[in-house]
């Protein structure tokens, strides 16, 4: 069984936490003071520290970086008064894997310990990950042929039968919702529900009724007592995707939710209990975020105990046939249509694309091909690309997206920009393609498409 480690001077406090904890299986050594922690550390072999940040000589803090100069990955809880949140929050940003709130319970304890013990034994594995990736993993509905996406997997594979928070970093488009679907169908919990939440999608004035339920009478038009998201999840999985664009006041109680796993119907006083796995995703910067105070900190650390980046599609190009060809069977099978592939020059085409879209805008694309396809194979002509250059200063405002003139179509307008942006080469294609963000094949395939002839000799190129 795990040993650890409990730093606590109050002797009554001790006590009880050893009495507990020795009753739950773990092999507990005590310690009343840092220097005498820093010593047992040096003499045994430790698995989870737990430590009060108020200590006599040697504070909490100090004592927490010093474990971390020699024991950089042992995972420290630390118990902290209701009123100094903010050290707890400095703990954190110093090392600490988690905190407890005095009073707490128990049950609380018991819980963050086997959660950092999960994660502790997921990061001693992540040590061998690079041998471990010799193994092609694979998970339903996922593509992964890169050695970035093969290392996603391995991570999900060791994270996913813990009950650990997952927060799910990348662009938007990169397949965060297929890789929080994998956690979930990998988890003990995947023969419960899986919520997905859009906390974009939802107005900000009724994000807190979805995802927290209300009571009867709670506002106008509330005739019915309706449960809320969390409550649909319990025993289950909750996929909170855009988890950036949260309202403040909705962060608050987001932070409840993931420390004590209970919470308030709105307009209701029974305080509700769940037992809910929470994955986590944004395409926003949380570090940015929180230096500008619209994140709380203290969430951030909740939702980030084990962090996925996602890579964009551009790093791992080498997908790119593996997912036209997944693409192309599925939306074949769906219309109807007997299609066996595409051409390598169509394929060329789409690996020398710069997809700001990702996945997804791949995928919308091989869609548009086989719904125009007339032969058995995808070609060229089939293959229109979304081409959206920044549209000069004085026609859009600052940070709006460029738009056709009014009787345009989208068709025309991008035909326009082809022609502007050849021209302001002075008829250097190369130079061009560099200001469209296409590769040379690709615009001269638009300009063959417009009429513009390819003078391979004698002109400019």
């Amino acid at each position: 069984m795990p040993t650890l480690l409990i730093v606590e001077d109050e002797a009554k406090m001790r006590r009880l936490l050893e009495l507990n904890l020795t009753e739950e299986g773990y092999t507990v050594l005590t310690a009343a003071d840092a220097e005498a922690g820093l010593n047992i550390l040096r003499q045994e072999k430790i698995d989870v520290v737990v430590t009060d940040l108020k200590l006599p000589g040697m504070n909490g803090l100090e004592f927490l970086q010093a474990i971390k100069r020699t024991h950089a990955t042992l995972p420290v809880v630390v118990m902290t008064a209701f009123g100094t949140v903010e050290t707890a929050v400095e703990a954190m940003k110093a090392g600490a894997s988690d905190y407890v709130l005095k009073p707490f319970g128990m049950e609380e304890i018991k819980l963050i310990l086997r959660k950092e013990l999960d994660v502790h034994r997921l990061r001693e594995e992540n040590r061998s990950l690079r041998e471990a990736l010799g193994q092609r993993y694979q998970f339903r509905n996922i593509v992964a042929q890169s050695p970035k996406m093969q290392e996603v997997l391995a991570t999900v594979e060791r994270v996913a039968p813990t009950n650990s928070t997952v927060l799910l970093g990348g662009e938007s488009g990169v397949g965060k919702d297929l890789i929080a679907r994998a956690i979930h169908e990998h988890s003990r919990r995947a023969s419960e529900s899986f919520v997905k939440v859009n906390c974009t999608a939802i107005p900000e004035n009724l994000l807190e009724s979805e995802l927290f339920g209300y009571e009867k009478g709670a506002f106008t038009g509330a005739n019915t007592t309706k449960p809320g998201r969390f409550e649909l999840a319990d025993k289950g999985t909750i996929f909170l995707d855009e988890i950036g664009d949260v309202p403040g006041s909705i962060q608050v109680k987001l932070l409840h939710v993931l420390q004590d796993r209970q919470f308030e119907r709105l307009g209701g006083t029974k305080t509700l209990k769940v037992d809910v796995r929470v994955v986590a995703a944004t395409n926003q910067d949380l570090r940015a975020a929180l230096e500008q105070g619209t994140f709380r900190e203290d969430l951030y650390y909740r939702l980030n105990v084990v962090p996925i980046s996602i890579p964009p599609l551009r790093e791992r190009k080498e997908e790119i046939p593996y997912l036209v060809d997944y693409f192309i069977k599925r939306f074949a099978e769906e219309s109807g249509k007997k299609l066996t592939g595409i051409t390598p020059a169509a394929l060329r085409l789409l690996m020398d694309f710069h997809w700001p879209g990702n996945v997804r805008e791949l995928e919308n694309i091989v869609e548009r091909a086989v719904a125009l396809s007339s032969g058995t194979v995808i070609d060229v002509p089939d293959i229109r690309l979304d081409v959206a250059p920044a549209a000069p200063a004085s026609s859009a405002a600052p940070g709006s997206a460029p738009f056709p003139p009014d009787g345009m179509t989208l068709e025309q307008f991008e035909d326009e920009i082809i022609r502007e942006a050849l021209h302001r080469a002075g008829g250097n294609k190369s130079q061009a393609a560099r200001l469209l963000g296409l590769s040379r094949n690709a615009l001269r395939y638009r300009l063959a498409k417009i009429g513009v002839p390819d003078e391979e000799e004698g002109g400019k190129q």
